[in-house]
């Protein structure tokens, strides 16, 4: 059976004014024409669509049935075309747990400038967005370290430095302040970091390794806010992104510790997979994020004290 949309859309018009001229005009085609597209419709179906009852055609019994099967399947097709337009206007991104203070924000003034666009967000591990990677699920993930062993487009977004913080009341804060202290004295001292398989715990094993240092954390958390929170209840030091602690250091619960080599610095990466087809909006929002970044990164530069911010 060779059934075309053009011809059931034909169908629907002739049915409803009953007369292959009026369908004809309302279709913009000739007479002749529609009544080709119907002869042809109702020779594919085996069936008589209409009826001639003098000069006026009427739809038969049988096409009564065919309208409604007709009607239902423009009715989808219409949904169809509606959730593509609607795609079209969708962005997925996926961001590492530690990128939410400063992707959120992006993501608001992007919004602002685009709202029809809508956008949808996971704040998720370093396993997850792999796997998302994987699949080609987000549009764009936003993390540190791209997996290597993946097909990926991956650009610099901007700096995203580790830095060791205490609380204020931290005996090693008293005793030292701003003044630098070494790797070594406080690579045995408790520790709060992120659990085992996330981004930032390998990059903080992996950079006292090169510095031929054993590091052992005293304390496992699965979260930042719970490293935070630890860290001002004074269980031990932490190593964090500095884009995480700019609420605490500006309420002076946290500080920053001027520790040789650090802060450790890596960078925030926009990724996607190679070969993904983004639409006209995701290609605005990369734009958007590249060229904004920049803003962003100066201003949590500015929460740092001078004594490291000028190392």
């Amino acid at each position: 059976m060779n059934i075309t949309l053009k011809q059931l859309k034909i169908f629907e018009v002739v049915a409803e004014t009953q007369s292959y001229t009026r369908a004809s005009e309302r279709l913009n085609m000739t007479q002749p024409a529609v009544s080709m597209q119907m002869r042809q419709l109702e020779e594919n179906m085996g069936v008589s669509l209409f009826e001639r009852q003098g000069k006026k055609i009427v739809i038969s019994s049988i096409g009564k049935q065919v309208r409604e099967h007709e009607r239902n399947i423009l009715k989808q097709l219409q949904s169809l075309e509606n959730f593509l337009q609607n795609k079209e206007e969708q962005i997925t991104i996926s961001a590492a747990t530690t990128a939410n203070h400063f992707v959120t924000h992006m993501i608001s003034k992007f919004s602002n400038l685009n709202p029809k666009v809508n956008i949808k967000l996971d704040i998720t591990n370093r396993e997850t967005l792999v796997t998302q990677l994987q699949n080609y699920a987000p549009d764009f993930v936003i993390m540190g370290e791209p997996p290597k062993k993946l097909d990926l487009v991956s650009q610099k977004i901007m700096e995203n430095p580790l830095v060791v913080i205490a609380s204020p009341d931290h005996p090693i804060a008293k005793e030292r302040g701003f003044n630098k202290i070494l790797m070594n004295e406080i690579v045995e001292m408790p520790f709060v970091v992120r659990e085992e398989g996330s981004g930032t715990r390998a990059a903080i094993h992996t950079h006292f390794e090169q510095h031929e240092l054993e590091f052992v954390s005293s304390y496992e958390m699965s979260s930042n806010e719970s490293i935070k929170h630890a860290v001002v209840a004074g269980l031990g030091l932490g190593i964090v992104a500095l884009h995480t602690i700019k609420l605490e250091l500006e309420a002076k619960k946290l500080m920053i510790l001027n520790v040789e080599d650090f802060p450790l610095e890596r960078y925030w990466n926009l990724v996607s997979r190679k070969g993904k087809r983004l639409s006209t909006c995701a290609l605005e929002f990369q734009k958007f994020i590249l060229e904004s970044a920049s803003s962003y990164q100066q201003s949590y530069r500015d929460i740092m004290p001078k004594e490291i911010r000028n190392k």
